[in-house]
């Protein structure tokens, strides 16, 4: 199956001089004959995990409503570039201390001003650990940010409505290229008077808004309509979004087909054989930055210590990733060789340790005796997953591969939906292995090892600790060179590839398909489709 191949570009590091990332712009895509500017786009999305507060949403569900009501600083075009949005300058001269200037004159679809201070708030609020905000690792390099206590970030300073600097901990050059992320949005002051409320009625200030204080239908569907206010790059070129929550992508792909769904960026397994006969032009198989997981604590019995690590070596040699791509996937997904993605600058599938990552049953059944000898095997291994995400066919696929190749009892423990699974794993209740993956938030290596694997990170969720990988994870952001940082960051696998406390099976491809009603329409670099841009027909 041809897959269409993206470039990421990544920002440029300078070891001297001002770094400034200006307001350059792809512009607004042209018109369509028959569109009209008031027709309403429907696509597919899941129920976000919690409340709609930028710094506590980590889950793409979420993800993919708050970046289409907020602007961040700065956004990310198709191919994973960043532009200005609300920023107009940000600009430093030695990589720790920022400057950052925004246009004047924006608003939040509640009228209120944009100011710095918007920005300074929601950073301070998402950072205080009272708050336990689950991307508040995302703050860790910026001055005052603490671990052990309640600390407003002392490196963030309001110089005027229009102008804030930041003050890092150590210098880290790819500071500027995450500001496009949810964490970084702003926040109106109205938020702070009762932030679940908010989270559950957000205003944002980006191209839409919520459709009333109804729009969002729990567990069926959330309504956005444009938002006048929002004067930025991304100006809608419709009337707005309706992102319905389906319980199977069978029932997404069925209304695909029968019209009354206009875009999908997940095809149900059933027909990824069949999706591009059946849609041509209008389908769509692009590499993306997604790679999938399965990630087994060492809290679980029997994976703690060195008996843990002998386990996980041997349930990933036991999995032959190329059988379950070819046969369940139809050769739309691409086994993994690492922890990241191949669409980010600096990915390499020669990291000494990687081979745990081949498929062989002997050597997995070895090392599977070895960790008997420490301690004998009891119970059944399962992997548990969100019913409602598509995820059955290749779950049911490596449980019977371990059953086979280790001559245990494996199963898969299906949860009705994404948002069930997710608070069972952040709240620590999950007592299996479960499905893992990461969605880049920017397009850098970094990003797929930090929020998920350091210390304490947001996204930890299999609470991994290793000293000697976080040192090279800030080593590498201290490089001002990105291959320098690209080999700390690699460097840093090496220690994963030992620990493996996920299980790499597969880099994700979006497989998705769109009507004959909307035209326009592009999939970014990290999967989503470009909504603001899509046209449609009455």
């Amino acid at each position: 199956m041809k897959i269409k191949r993206i470039g990421v570009a990544a920002i440029a590091l300078a070891a001297a001089g001002a770094l400034v990332l200006t307001g350059c712009t792809s512009g607004s895509p042209e018109s369509t004959d028959g569109a009209s500017s008031s027709a309403v786009i429907t696509t597919n999305g899941s129920e976000p995990q919690n409340p709609l507060v930028p710094t506590n949403t980590n889950e793409t569900g979420g993800g993919k409503i708050l970046d289409s009501i907020f602007a961040g600083l700065v956004y990310y075009d198709a191919d994973g570039a960043p532009h200005n949005d609300v920023a107009e300058d940000i600009s430093t001269d030695d990589a720790q201390n920022y400057t950052i200037k925004i246009r004047s004159g924006l608003k939040f679809s509640n009228g209120e001003d944009v100011t710095s201070s918007s920005f300074v708030d929601a950073w301070n609020y998402g950072a205080l650990l009272s708050n336990e905000q689950l991307s508040s690792y995302f703050f860790e390099s910026i001055e005052g940010f603490s671990y052990d206590e309640d600390s407003e970030l002392t490196g963030l300073e309001v110089v005027d409505d229009t102008t804030f600097t930041v003050k890092l901990k150590q210098p880290e050059s790819d500071f500027p290229l995450r500001l496009g992320y949810s964490a970084f949005f702003p926040l109106p002051e109205s938020a702070f008077d009762d932030i679940e409320a908010f989270g559950n009625n957000p205003v944002g200030n980006g191209p839409y808004m919520l459709d009333g204080e109804d729009a969002w239908k729990h567990n069926e569907k959330i309504d956005l309509v444009v938002n006048p206010d929002y004067d930025g790059p991304r100006a809608a070129q419709n009337g707005g979004l309706d992102i319905v929550f389906y319980a199977t992508q069978e029932a997404a792909y069925a209304d695909l087909q029968g019209g009354n769904l206009d875009v999908l960026d997940a095809i149900p397994d059933g027909a990824l054989s069949t999706f591009q006969d059946e849609f041509g032009d209008r389908s769509v198989t692009q590499a993306a930055a997604i790679f999938q997981s399965f990630t087994v604590p060492d809290r679980l019995a029997h994976f703690g210590g060195e008996e843990g690590k002998l386990r996980r070596a041997a349930i990933s040699k036991a999995i032959d990733r190329g059988e379950i791509t070819d046969v369940i996937f139809s050769g739309t997904r691409t086994p993994a060789h690492d922890f990241t993605s191949p669409v980010i600058d600096g990915y390499s599938e020669d990291i000494p340790g990687s081979d745990v990552l081949d498929f062989d049953a002997d050597a997995a059944k070895d090392l599977w005796a070895q960790a008997d000898a420490i301690s004998p095997w009891s119970g059944s291994f399962q992997i548990a997953y969100n019913a409602d995400g598509g995820h059955q066919a290749w779950v049911d696929a490596v449980a019977n591969q371990l059953k086979n190749n280790l001559g245990i009892d494996a199963s898969g423990a299906p949860y009705p939906t994404f948002a069930e699974v997710r608070t069972a794993v952040t709240d620590r209740s999950i007592q299996t292995a479960f499905r893992t993956g990461w969605q880049a938030d920017y397009p850098a290596l970094f990003n797929f090892l930090g929020p998920i694997y350091a210390t304490g990170a947001g996204s930890n969720d299999g609470d991994y600790s290793n000293a000697d990988f976080d040192a090279l994870l800030k080593e590498g952001l201290a490089e001002t060179d990105l291959d320098a940082a690209n080999a700390k960051f690699q460097e840093a696998q090496e220690i994963l590839f030992q620990d493996l406390p996920a299980i790499p099976l597969w880099y994700s491809t979006v497989n998705g398909a769109y009507s004959e009603s909307v035209d326009n329409v592009q999939f970014g670099w990290n999967s989503v489709p470009l909504y603001n841009e899509i046209t449609k027909s009455e």
